[in-house]
């Protein structure tokens, strides 16, 4: 019983910082990213809400909120393939993937799966251009 209180006290205390602060550790993010948060609170009651915006390692200027990864722990996703889940993001987003955000890589796990695994992936890093440019002079 006490360990089972532990655990909800530690997630709930991991909980509100992740979904407290961005990428960098301040309080504030870009208004795409104040979107994505409160729109993915409130479709899917995370337990657990890491986001990243990782437009600074792309050729996008200084300030973008383009590219974004985000770890989204909900007793929704119970039942739910991959699939499915990342469709439940999709929807939850689907304004902010029709216009400002190019690139968005979701970790959409039960609250199981993260504690076996509590961290966000890190993305590999830009090769800038397009394939069609890339190794041409």
């Amino acid at each position: 019983m006490l360990r089972a209180q532990l655990a909800r006290c530690m997630v709930s205390m991991a909980t509100r910082a992740c979904m407290s602060r961005d990428s960098m550790g301040s309080a504030a993010g870009g208004p795409v990213e104040a979107a994505i948060r409160a729109k993915l609170e409130q479709a899917l009651s995370p337990e657990v809400l890491e986001l990243r915006n990782e437009s600074g390692g792309h050729a996008v200027p200084a300030g973008s909120e383009t590219h974004f990864r985000v770890a989204v722990v909900s007793s929704r996703f119970e039942g739910l393939s991959p699939l499915q889940r990342h469709r439940l993001v999709h929807a939850a987003l689907s304004e902010e993937l029709a216009g400002p955000v190019h690139a968005l890589a979701i970790q959409a796990k039960t609250p199981a799966q993260w504690r076996e695994n509590p961290q966000l992936d890190t993305s590999p890093p830009c090769l800038g251009g397009s394939k069609k440019t890339r190794g041409t002079s």
